[in-house]
């Protein structure tokens, strides 16, 4: 006899209580109802069958394939699944930051996996932001369905301004501006300024998890994304979703383990996180192994701090004296060292049917290589 497979929802008492007794003893006494919540601090599982479009930020990471990988598990209509990426160097020659395959490896996972990527970029990137001196932001260039789309600034609303300096090392995201410039700002804007989310329930899916730190444990798991509008004139209801909040990096890589998905190249080098490859965040061992392994990387990063007279490193130490205090690690991974100095990713994104999963050199390696 075929079995009926049921899902399994669950809530907590006070969560049951704010959205089904409260209201209902409310409306027995007359009493307006009060707002319907829209924030959880803990929402592990949420109906994906209510939401018309599932937005998943794949940064090319593990927790961001995890979110993925999750939400397949459970179910997710793939037809309402899109994947975006943020391009940190944006598409106008820049190289100075992030790992030269990144694009190239985006779409090798949304081809692995049969599901649309869609890219979006600040004009100019990380190095055009920086070098801003008395100007305007520059424009934001988005990748839709309908083809790509170029988002002007508000001149009458904004001002000039002047960086000249690359972001710190802070929670603040005005002074780690690289977060909010270069990814947040373009995913908002690229939610308010596409039709096709008029009128519609959307879910935007990011992978920041708890374990990392301090800061991101007071992080909320569902709430109002900053592009909802949900009771205004477009109609636009979008929630905010961290599935793997509360995920420990041993249940992250599980899921990789299970769904045969190997390992993204930063991790198998010994990064224990994959941000941008010259993050911020990065420390002595990593700034080390950079300057070991890919000679010439700092250069363009050591002159800007020269140029600027203000360093990366909030101890005013430059990236060379960094690079040189730290020690370097030992790279057994030859495969995935030959890939960091590609454009075009040509590795596989699955394993071989019959291979063993390896978990990489990075797993659980608390070196700091990436935001908190």
């Amino acid at each position: 006899m075929k079995q009926t497979a049921y899902k399994v929802m669950v809530m907590s008492f006070d969560s049951f209580d704010d959205q089904y007794i409260i209201p209902g003893l409310e409306m027995q006494s007359g009493i307006e109802p009060s707002a319907p919540t829209t924030t959880y601090f803990n929402a592990p599982d949420i109906d994906l069958n209510s939401y018309d479009n599932i937005i998943v930020c794949m940064s090319g990471g593990k927790d961001s394939i995890a979110c993925l990988l999750h939400i397949l598990e459970m179910g997710a209509d793939k037809s309402k699944i899109e994947l975006w990426h943020h391009e940190v160097d944006g598409r106008e020659g820049s190289s100075l930051m992030d790992w030269k395959f990144m694009t190239s490896y985006n779409k090798a996972i949304a081809a692995a996996f049969n599901l649309p990527l869609y890219f979006s970029w600040l004009e100019g990137g990380f190095e055009g932001e920086m070098l801003k001196k008395d100007a305007y932001s520059r424009p934001h260039l988005i990748e839709t369905p309908d083809g790509l789309i170029k988002l002007e600034r508000d001149k009458t609303r904004a001002k000039p301004a002047t960086r000249l300096k690359f972001p710190q090392v802070s929670a603040n995201l005005q002074t780690r501006w690289c977060s909010s410039a270069l990814k947040i700002d373009v995913g908002r804007r690229a939610l308010n300024n596409q039709a096709r989310f008029h009128h519609k329930k959307v879910l935007f899916i990011t992978g920041e998890r708890r374990e990392e730190s301090a800061n991101r444990a007071k992080y909320n798991q569902l709430e109002k994304h900053t592009s909802d509008c949900r009771d205004g004139r477009y109609g636009r209801h979008v929630d905010a979703w961290r599935p793997v909040l509360s995920w420990t990096e041993e249940q992250v890589w599980a899921i990789f383990e299970r769904n045969n998905v190997i390992s993204p190249v930063p991790y198998r080098l010994g990064w224990g996180r994959s941000s941008c490859m010259k993050c911020i965040f990065n420390d002595a061992t990593i700034w080390a192994t950079i300057n070991k392994y890919f000679p010439g990387e700092l250069d363009a990063l050591n002159e800007y701090e020269l140029s600027f007279g203000t360093t990366i490193s909030r101890n005013k130490k430059s990236i060379m004296e960094i690079a040189q205090f730290g020690v370097p690690m030992e790279i057994d991974d030859l495969e995935a060292l030959q890939q960091v100095t590609k454009r075009e990713y040509d590795l596989p994104v699955f394993l071989e049917p019959g291979a063993a999963w390896i978990r990489p050199a990075g797993a659980f390696i608390k070196s700091s290589c990436g935001p908190s």
